[in-house]
């Protein structure tokens, strides 16, 4: 691709986002040079490396690559049996760290996580862990080596201590004791790494030493007492013994990384392709981009595309196809209107996507191959247009039209404009046609009505404009394939103020067939907003119904299984009864023939009968029970919104209408919805939800509590006394017997035990109580006892 081209079209600007993203030197080198191909088998795998990237960084986040720093010169000081300096054992330690990080971070954490085109990268990193993990023993900071590298420079620094807290004690009883009063102040000091007190020039002689400074105005001199000298001599050789066991153990690091040369350089150069390729899939992450589909036949067809340099928020994405109906494409309508921005998103998409980057448009967008983009863009977009201007162009369209092939994609921007209007829109008419008859796909945006004129009767050129509001004078950047743009002149000058004398004046020069061809421009103009409102609606229309479809459908299918439902519990109940029926039937027949064999008084059969007949009783069918109401309620009785109990079908539901005049109301039940009378309805009492809890009494007599919702399934008896503690647990075991809970929890503490032995003998002897037992490690331990309930 020439660079002209590239420049024009901004993709420049695209690389510089995309080596923002990079994080390490060579990996930004790698964005740099990215250009457009031409070979569809490399774009199709730069393609496919983009998309896992982008996949990868959706599902777990992205990851830095920024300690992947260059170490090809320490390689190579390594191959001819150098040592390395700390900060490049650190640099190379920094690398491997980071390598393991990535390595982990390409590792599939489930079966889900389908192979990928990168785990041929992931697979060549090495970590190289027992490396990484002795150069960081051994290297604190680019300043410090650890006294841990080896055991001569622990004893070294070990001894450095005792020398430097020999001297300090030295010093110290100096300073604090005979030379006091000799000294400027009372500190200790460093003067080329000896240790040095501040004397008074006047009581140098006082002080036996080595002076080895003054301050500026002479009246300090720092001497070096005799007292330390050796020690300070000492010192001095351990510094030196220091120094030269860090260069040793340098040298063994050294020797150890020159073992695995090839593999850090694997690392280095795996690390840094990745982090070329994950920069372009957080690029097209940012952009919101998707993989174009790529293929060689010259088709495009962008699908919302959207110019990647402009604001996302307010861009206005176009569809846009090319070179299958047609090769050329014209693009007509106002200035300011979207064409220039139309053609410079098609030919940046091209050279994005045969870069290998994903392009800001839907998916199944589709990007042709070409081996060359020519791009005559430019922004003389005013009346100061002169010959220069038309010359520079010109010049620049000779140049590639000796270039150009099938193979090539052709851009202008105004063309012919800039000269004579009728010698212009022939120009410009011929270079097209030119192009259109060797079979060339070629983007044209353009004033002239001839250009219009021509794609309206050439086979395999369309038409396409870029919509403008007349009413508002603002346009909405909406490509229309197919319908050629107005100029919109006389609209606009009108709504500026222009006077309609004037501007009817204009109108009489134009010719009648430039007339005819504007109204026929203005009709299909209105033409196609009917069109696309009616169709608009038609799409809204339908999706409506189909919601409304689906909805009724699901409605449909809880209705049959609610039915379903209560016509299988209705056939359990009734199959019941007659079971229960039944066997009251066979015992009395049994009672019957035994009362006839034995002599039996009658007192005792009257007794057993009045024992069946109660049973009978309790047994009875329990649908009669409840169609059967607890009292009949009048009419006016229901009103709307009404909690009423359906006894036929034993649901609750609400009064949706008054009753008629047979004493029908409807009634919704959940999803069902009902006609039923007021004989087969029960109004329900709701309490309050501030009313106190009532006592409630069971069919067994027995009497319960609504507990279930204010128990705890924990107790908490810490600072009771046994007493205290016991009477409170009791009542607690009741009412958790109440709320059906089957463990709860005793907080007792440790403590000195008491608490805990009255509670268990309390425990000991409740029958309710099935067993309990301390809590486990974790849980409280001595402190909690678990209680299971019968």
């Amino acid at each position: 691709m020439n660079q002209k081209t590239l420049t024009k079209l901004e993709f420049d600007k695209i690389i510089s986002r995309l080596e923002e993203e990079a994080g390490s030197f060579r990996g930004r080198q790698l964005c740099r040079r990215l250009k457009p191909m031409t070979d569809l088998e490399k774009i199709n795998t730069f393609q496919e490396q983009t998309a896992a990237a982008y996949t990868r960084i959706v599902r777990k986040g992205r990851i830095s690559f920024s300690d992947a720093a260059p170490v090809e010169e320490s390689m190579k000081r390594l191959e001819i049996g150098g040592a390395l300096s700390i900060s490049e054992l650190l640099r190379i330690c920094r690398l491997l760290a980071n390598t393991s990080r990535v390595k982990s971070y390409g590792r599939h954490d489930t079966q889900e996580d389908s192979s990928d085109c990168l785990d041929a990268y992931f697979d060549q990193l090495e970590p190289l862990t027992s490396l990484s993990n002795e150069i960081e023993r051994c290297i604190i900071s680019e300043d410090e080596i650890s006294d841990d590298a080896s055991s001569t420079l622990k004893h070294i620094r070990r001894s450095m201590g005792s020398i430097n807290d020999r001297i300090h004690t030295t010093l110290n009883g100096l300073v604090n004791g005979s030379l006091r009063t000799y000294l400027q102040d009372p500190i200790i000091t460093m003067r080329g790494d000896r240790y040095c007190i501040p004397v008074k020039a006047e009581y140098r002689s006082q002080v036996q030493g080595l002076i080895h400074d003054q301050s500026s105005t002479g009246s300090t001199l720092f001497i070096e007492p005799m007292a330390v000298v050796k020690l300070n001599n000492d010192l001095k050789e351990l510094y030196a013994k220091e120094q030269e066991e860090i260069q040793v153990i340098l040298a063994r690091l050294s020797e150890e990384t020159a073992q695995y040369i090839e593999e850090i350089r694997a690392d280095y150069r795996a690390m840094t392709d990745l982090d070329f390729i994950f920069a372009r899939g957080a690029l097209a992450l940012s952009m919101k981009g998707s993989r174009p589909v790529l293929n060689t036949e010259g088709r495009i067809r962008i699908r919302e595309g959207r110019h990647p340099l402009l604001d996302e928020k307010t861009v206005v994405p176009i569809t846009v196809s090319l070179g299958e109906d047609f090769t050329l494409l014209i693009i007509t309508g106002p200035n300011t209107g979207g064409k220039t921005v139309s053609l410079k998103t098609v030919g940046l998409f091209t050279l994005m996507g045969q870069a290998g980057l994903h392009i800001p448009a839907g998916d199944r967008s589709e990007l042709a191959v070409f081996h060359q983009v020519y791009a005559d863009i430019g922004d003389e977009q005013s009346i100061e247009q002169s010959l220069s201007t038309f010359s520079s162009h010109m010049t620049n369209i000779v140049s590639f039209l000796k270039k150009v092939d099938e193979h090539s994609l052709v851009l202008f921007d105004e063309l012919g404009a800039g000269t004579d209007p009728t010698e212009g829109a022939a120009l410009a008419t011929s270079i097209l046609s030119y192009l259109h008859k060797r079979n060339i796909r070629t983007m044209a945006t353009t004033h002239y009505s001839e250009l219009k004129v021509y794609a309206l009767s050439t086979p395999g050129v369309e038409n396409a404009c870029c919509e403008f509001d007349v009413e508002s004078l603002r346009p909405t950047y909406r490509l229309l394939i197919g319908i050629p743009g107005k100029s919109n002149a006389f609209a606009i000058s009108s709504k500026l103020g222009l006077p309609d004398f004037i501007i009817d004046d204009a109108r009489q020069r134009l010719s009648e067939q430039d007339l005819s061809f504007e109204d026929l421009l203005t009709d299909l103009e209105t033409s196609r907003r009917t069109i696309e409102k009616e169709r608009e609606e038609i799409a809204a229309y339908r999706r409506e119904t189909e919601a409304l479809k689906k909805e009724a459908e699901k409605r449909q299918e809880k209705l049959d299984e609610q039915r379903d439902r209560i016509l299988r519990e209705a056939n359990e109940k009734a199959n019941a009864i007659l079971r229960e029926a039944k066997e009251v039937a066979d015992e009395t027949i049994r009672n019957f023939h035994k009362f006839g064999k034995e002599n039996i008084s009658a007192a005792e059969m009257e007794k057993e009968r009045e024992r069946l007949r109660k049973k009978i009783k309790d047994t009875a069918p329990a649908a009669s029970a409840a169609r059967k109401a607890k009292k009949a309620h009048k009419p006016e009785e229901f009103k709307l919104g009404e909690t009423v109990k359906v006894l036929s079908m034993n649901l609750t539901g609400t009064v949706q209408s008054l009753p008629d005049s047979r004493g029908n109301v409807t009634v919704q039940m959940g999803i069902l919805r009902s006609q039923v009378n007021i004989s087969d309805l029960e109004i329900v009492e709701e309490p309050s939800a501030y009313a106190p809890k009532k006592l409630t009494r069971t069919s067994k007599g027995r009497i319960g509590m609504s507990k279930s919702l204010s128990v705890s399934p924990e107790i908490n008896l810490l600072g009771r006394t046994v007493d205290e503690a016991v009477a409170e647990l009791d009542k607690y075991l009741d009412d958790a017997l109440l709320s059906h809970l089957n463990t709860v929890r005793v907080v007792h503490g440790k403590g000195t035990g008491a608490l805990r032995k009255g509670i268990h003998e309390y425990l000991r002897r409740q029958k309710h109580v099935k067993s309990y037992h301390l809590a486990e490690f974790g849980e409280g331990d001595a402190g909690v006892t678990i209680v299971e309930l019968k």
